[in-house]
């Protein structure tokens, strides 16, 4: 069955956060999703922190930029918050946007490289292995969890070109991808990454202005057309939006308000409440 999210993008001042996160949790959200984005708010504090507010709601952050983390800094993150809260932590991590990463001095000269040894030995340390490593930029020399996560931990890898996707397919436990990608994309996407989860970005408005705030979306990412890329309208129109991306091999939809959405609250109650009840997946 295909699970239906959305995210509370990192626009959203941190003290509003706990807000959305107690509406999420009592309208039935499955999931919401943070984004760790430069310069605004941290993936694994705000994460920790929704899931300790909420009782039975999932929590994804997608991504985690790997440039940013040592990968034995990111096993005893994710290894805490699995055993904090089994069952209800999802971890993406990815390339991060380069030049973002430049202006941090940790851009590398071959993210593909980077991102197969950080996912590799990742998964590794979760699995309660111990590992030595001497890679082009990963390096352990006998490091083991003391505490790994109890059963398995999944770790979803962020992707959107041919080459990332295929990687994706080899060393995580599933695929996020961003908004804007098409039907079209969701099945290529899934012929290139097999069988794991495949987790898709859904730019979504409602309300009076909802065609002008998608319209700004278009403009401002340098789609062509809004067609294929968006769900616009009332709760069945954006049902109706949500199938077609199911329909194409997604595992989870996750719903993307505008950045400048008047109501963030509003509208996690919104995918809950309204659109939930109107797909069947």
């Amino acid at each position: 069955m295909t699970v239906l999210g959305a995210i509370a993008l990192p626009q959203l001042p941190p003290e509003r956060l706990r807000g959305l996160v107690e509406d999420a949790d009592a309208a039935g959200l499955e999931e919401l999703w943070l984004w760790e984005d430069c310069f605004l708010t941290g993936g694994v504090s705000a994460m920790a922190a929704a899931l300790a507010w909420s009782r039975r709601l999932r929590v994804g952050v997608g991504l985690l930029p790997v440039p940013l983390r040592n990968v034995a800094a990111t096993a005893m993150e994710v290894a805490t918050l699995h055993r904090l809260f089994p069952g209800r932590a999802i971890i993406g991590v990815g390339h991060g946007v380069q030049d973002w990463m430049g202006q941090i001095g940790a851009r590398v000269p071959s993210p593909m490289t980077l991102l197969r040894e950080h996912v590799t030995a990742l998964r590794a340390l979760l699995g309660g292995e111990r590992v030595t490593v001497a890679g082009r930029y990963v390096h352990l020399d006998g490091v083991a969890l003391d505490r790994p996560p109890v059963g398995h931990a999944p770790i979803l890898v962020g992707a959107s070109g041919p080459k990332t996707l295929r990687l994706a397919g080899e060393v995580g436990d599933g695929t996020i991808l961003t908004a804007g990608t098409t039907p079209d994309q969701v099945r290529t996407a899934r012929a290139a990454t097999g069988d794991g989860t495949l987790v898709v970005y859904l730019h979504t408005a409602t309300g009076p202005d909802a065609a002008e705030r998608i319209e700004a979306e278009r403009v401002r990412w340098g789609y062509p057309s809004a067609a294929d890329r968006a769900a616009v309208g009332d709760a069945a129109a954006v049902a109706a939006q949500v199938r077609r991306w199911a329909d194409a091999g997604a595992d989870t939809v996750v719903l993307q308000p505008t950045p400048d959405d008047p109501d963030p609250e509003g509208f996690v109650r919104f995918v809950a409440r309204e659109v939930r009840p109107l797909i069947q997946l």
